[in-house]
């Protein structure tokens, strides 16, 4: 399985791409530029730089290429999640989860499915 790897800066891309379906350079960058100030070559060369590293796929069958990602949004959290686990908390979930709990104020309902979660990997681990 293919690595993915991409920076914070191709993340919120990605994110964009993965939340709006397939864009153009200047779409992204128009969601981009409300939050950060960057310029529209700077996300025109990442884009570029991004599908030659087959995080995206590119349509140039139009006179605008149409950009979409190449990446589940799944198997990049997974992977991220992972490589935080191995790298941050020595290779416990439990303390990433701990965490998390900790630093975070969780409502009633978000409590109740990690409940029911952590319930129903109980059961499963006692098969």
């Amino acid at each position: 399985m293919k690595q993915i790897k991409p920076t914070e800066s191709e993340l919120e891309i990605l994110s964009i791409l993965w939340e709006k379906g397939p864009c153009t350079v200047r779409e992204v960058h128009d969601i981009l530029s409300a939050t950060k100030d960057a310029g529209y070559t700077t996300t025109l060369k990442l884009m570029q730089i991004m599908h030659d590293k087959e995080l995206l796929e590119r349509d140039t069958s139009s006179k605008t290429h149409v950009y979409k990602a190449a990446v589940s949004q799944e198997k990049t959290r997974q992977q991220l999640l992972n490589k935080m686990i191995d790298t941050v908390f020595g290779g416990s979930a439990s303390s990433l989860v701990m965490q998390a709990l900790g630093q975070h104020r969780s409502s009633d309902a978000e409590l109740e499915k990690i409940r029911e979660y952590l319930a129903e990997i109980e059961k499963q681990q006692k098969r």
